[in-house]
């Protein structure tokens, strides 16, 4: 029953919608700040330790009040409910204080990438028509310049720490809040999306979809217990880390892990020899980093009981070799910013390696063809995914939402195949899938491939034409010692694609590169590399 065993929590109850699929319950009124923060002192958490930082720990009991004092420092600023507060805020409890506090409040909280330049945030200022930007000192150079050359007027622009800053208002607010009444179905706070191309979009949550997500992945996918540890490399303004780092830990009353620090192999060895995390989510090619340089070692990670990997398909030699470090094997997930959270993974209790695991209960998947027919068997499609986290909107954009938000389904833009089991395989992004031969070919097959070469630490794979205007595949690959990067070693890595896929799936082209086109969240930009990366 959702919400067994968390004390204090509203009885979440699941009932069947038209089709069946069970659906949770949420009271009236509902402010999910409420749930998150507020209730963890009537259930005599107050002391116990929430988030842990490098030069400080913050109990349940400081996290209530600091959240109220920021809350209140929003309206003696006068930020008024249903205005939109840019964050610009690195990996810190002023953060969660912040988030909190403006949700308290009415206000909605829009975390960015801080990694942002000037322009991106000009233009998300103008998208959003916010009424205030809080922005961490780091940050400062780029925001200020961005609000200057702004086209909007943004009221407040507040400085996080330092003298006169937002929390020394903060500091002298009350500790008291009384949260803003709020249904489940309102709009609650927004995030952007990073993508791989384009513009950010602004993507509308509501109340419900923070608990939705915490309590169908969370607790009971994930397992999660109020004795846990979590760590995140991806960060809060990113969809995966809010919920790994920030929204999962506080739903079950655990503690959470924040470095605001640029996450290298050597400071996250440092975070599991300090705090000893027990749920630790990566990326990919973090995971690859850490392997790479040996940073971790099995002695560093005793406590460690769950590990999660997102943002793109990890290869099964990463899997294999982390599993042999550690001995805790990685779960592979998928989730996106419109759905705020993991909606389909493994299971430690059922892991199928190659795979994506199956959805998580509460959420429908479907596969369609080109021609939007339902696909039954093996073959690839494109996947769509219902449940109840889904954004209401793309926030100015009414025509995409129209097409990617149909009938209570969302379309991914991902490519996937289902096994004669029932789990799901990635392809890759809808717009990665190459035809060659007259056949579709998958990136992620060629790219695990090459990577089981032991020289390899990475590798990304794009389409091609060669002189005759045929599609071939291209290889753009990371060695661990780019000493080795020859032609002998690339011949040697087109034998090994031959040897273990069709003949028509073996890279024509290999570039060695230092390192990959990257998004902040760790998604390979494939567009670059289509694009002849890296400039001449």
């Amino acid at each position: 029953m959702p919400g067994e065993g968390l004390k204090g929590m509203p009885d979440l109850r699941e009932e069947p919608d038209k089709n069946g699929i069970m659906k949770l319950r949420f009271p009236e009124p509902f402010n999910v700040a409420e749930l998150l923060i507020d209730r963890h002192l009537a259930e005599g958490r107050g002391e116990k330790v929430a988030i842990r930082m490098l030069d400080r720990d913050v109990s349940y009991a400081e996290l209530v009040a600091s959240v109220n004092r920021f809350g209140n420092a929003l309206k003696t600023l006068g930020v008024l409910p249903g205005e939109r507060l840019l964050m610009i805020v690195d990996d810190c409890a002023e953060f969660v204080y912040l988030f909190f506090g403006a949700i308290k409040a009415g206000v909605f909280p829009v975390p960015l990438n801080t990694l942002l330049r000037a322009n991106d945030f000009a233009f998300i200022i103008e998208d959003s028509q916010c009424a205030a930007v809080a922005y961490s000192s780091e940050s400062a150079p780029e925001v200020e310049a961005a609000v200057a050359q702004s086209s909007w007027r943004v009221r407040h622009v507040l400085r996080l720490d330092g003298e006169d800053s937002l929390s020394d208002l903060a500091r002298r607010a009350s500790p008291e809040l009384q949260a803003r009444p709020a249904r489940a179905e309102d709009d609650c706070f927004w995030l952007y999306s990073s993508g791989t191309t384009g513009r950010p979009k602004g993507v509308v949550h509501l109340h419900r979809n923070i608990a939705v997500t915490c309590q169908r992945y969370a607790v009971e996918t994930l397992g999660a217990q109020e004795t846990d540890v979590f760590f995140s490399v991806p960060r809060l303004y990113f969809s995966y880390g809010l919920g790994c780092a920030m929204t999962n830990p506080l739903w079950v009353g655990a503690t959470a892990i924040l470095d605001a620090r640029r996450q290298t192999p050597q400071t996250v060895a440092e975070v599991f020899r300090r705090f000893s995390p027990s749920v630790f989510a990566g990326v990919p090619t973090f995971y690859a980093a850490l392997l790479k340089t040996g940073a971790l070692t099995g002695s560093d990670v005793t406590g460690l009981r769950r590990c999660l990997s997102g943002g793109e398909a990890t290869p099964p030699e990463i899997l294999r070799r982390w599993l042999e470090l550690t001995g805790v094997p990685i779960t592979e997930v998928i989730g996106s910013t419109e759905t705020l959270h993991i909606y389909m993974g493994n299971r430690a209790d059922d892991i199928r390696v190659g795979t994506l695991g199956k959805p998580v209960a509460g959420y429908r998947v479907k596969l369609v063809d080109e021609d939007g027919a339902i696909i039954s068997d093996e073959r690839p499609g494109r996947m769509w995914v219902k449940g109840q986290s889904l954004a209401r909107c793309y926030w100015n954009d009414a025509e995409k939402t129209k097409r990617i938000f149909v009938d209570g389904w969302m379309d991914t833009g991902d490519t996937l195949y289902r096994d004669r089991d029932g789990y799901y395989v990635y392809c890759g992004r809808a717009d990665d899938m190459l035809k060659v031969s007259g056949r579709f070919v998958s990136p992620f097959e060629i790219e695990a491939t090459i990577v089981e070469d032991a020289r390899v630490l990475e590798a990304a794979v794009v389409g091609r034409r060669d002189d005759e205007g045929l599609v071939r595949i291209e290889a753009w690959v990371v060695l661990k010692n780019g000493a080795l990067a020859t032609e002998a070693t690339a011949e040697e890595i087109r034998n090994l694609c031959k040897t273990k896929l069709a003949h028509y799936k073996y890279p024509k082209w290999i570039n060695f590169v230092d390192q990959l086109p990257k998004t902040a969240t760790g998604k390979i930009q494939r567009f670059k590399l289509r694009g002849g990366y890296p400039p001449p």
